[in-house]
């Protein structure tokens, strides 16, 4: 890999883009270069708040920032109404694309994306941070064994928040034109992708939206669940909302043994993560308890996941840019079937509740 720092650009001053800055910053194979708002002056106040050098390039419009023939890749953290356009833009200028989550609106936007990416070139990677820490690949470590875990039966995963009544009335993720997938887009992707995770990404074969979502009164989704099936038996449901205290679950059950954890999006400790594992698990005597007692696995990390999200992702582009290689494919398709998911769900609830075959 090449020692020269990743250098990245970001469209957009959005509020997660102080924490993916500061995670640019952790990471020590990328660098802040460049910051690009549609005011200058609040590009510039960005740039000073939040960790960029003073050589770093300050522009008053996205489009510089895809222009500037030095940024290697960009991060966007705009509305997912404008990610076709300035995904796509960004790929045909040969930037790399690390892409806030949800990615598009639909898995047709996604395509446009994906296909731009690969015509040139350009490595994807949608910011789903939690994927990146230690933890998930400990976890995915039992998931896997057959005798202490099994085959898995279910999944349940939660994520919901209670940001209160300014984001419900102002937030971008409440807007119809800005972020019309609401709730599900922004806390069901998580979910699903937990679920996909657990599932080794295998596709639901159904779909099912639960009654009684809630929606605004422009009609956009602040809460809402679904029921997945699969072929074999296996079975997984989500929650997700903005009107439910923070609450950020996953749950697997497996033949001979169970998962759990209680912060999987976001870790309660940003240098320690913990999760509960048990297997052979039964009643003790009387049922007065169960026994083995499920053992807490506590997984440490010197970085917290979002700057090693980035590290992982510039080491990608490092390796296109210094040896030659192709794009990694695998966390388009990764992606691509989250995206699948969530407009499964989006189309059940839109039908009535109906169950909904899962696209390919």
């Amino acid at each position: 890999m090449s020692e020269k720092p990743v250098r990245f650009g970001i469209l957009g001053c959005a509020n997660i883009a102080r924490k993916v800055s500061r995670a640019i910053n952790l990471a020590p194979n990328a660098s802040l270069y460049a910051i690009g708002s549609r005011s200058i002056d609040k590009a510039s106040k960005f740039a000073s708040e939040n960790g960029f050098p003073a050589s770093a390039k300050v522009y008053g419009s996205y489009e510089a920032v895809v222009d500037d023939p030095d940024v290697d890749a960009v991060y966007v953290p705009l509305p997912t109404s404008l990610h076709v356009k300035w995904a796509v833009l960004a790929a045909e200028k040969k930037k790399h694309l690390l892409l806030e989550k949800p990615v598009a609106l639909n898995v047709s936007e996604l395509d446009v994306i994906l296909k731009a990416c690969e015509s040139n070139g350009v490595q994807y990677m949608d910011a789903t941070m939690w994927m990146h820490h230690p933890r998930t690949a400990q976890m995915r470590e039992f998931l896997s064994d057959p005798q202490r875990f099994g085959q898995l039966k279910s999944v349940h995963s939660i994520f919901c928040y209670n940001p209160g009544p300014e984001f419900l009335t102002n937030d971008i993720r409440v807007k119809p034109d800005l972020d019309a997938l609401g709730s599900l887009g922004d806390a069901g992707w998580y979910c699903i992708r937990a679920i996909l995770w657990a599932a080794d990404y295998h596709l639901p074969e159904r779909v099912t939206a639960l009654p009684n979502p809630e929606f605004n009164n422009s009609g956009v989704i602040l809460s809402c669940g679904a029921s997945l099936s699969w072929a074999n038996g296996k079975i997984a449901t989500f929650y997700c909302s903005f009107l439910t205290n923070l609450t950020m679950d996953i749950t697997c059950a497996g033949t001979n043994g169970y998962l759990r954890l209680h912060d999987f999006v976001i870790p309660f400790q940003e240098n320690v993560a913990s999760f509960y594992e048990a297997s052979s698990s039964r009643f003790a005597t009387l049922s007065l308890g169960c026994e083995p007692i499920p053992s807490e696995h506590k997984v440490a990390t010197d970085l917290p996941q979002e700057a090693l999200m980035v590290r992982e992702f510039a080491r990608l582009v490092a390796s296109i840019g210094g040896n030659g290689l192709e794009p990694e494919k695998k966390w388009a398709v990764i992606s691509r079937k989250t995206q699948l998911v969530v407009d499964a769900v989006k189309a059940s609830i839109e039908r009535g509740f109906e169950s909904v075959v899962v696209g390919n």
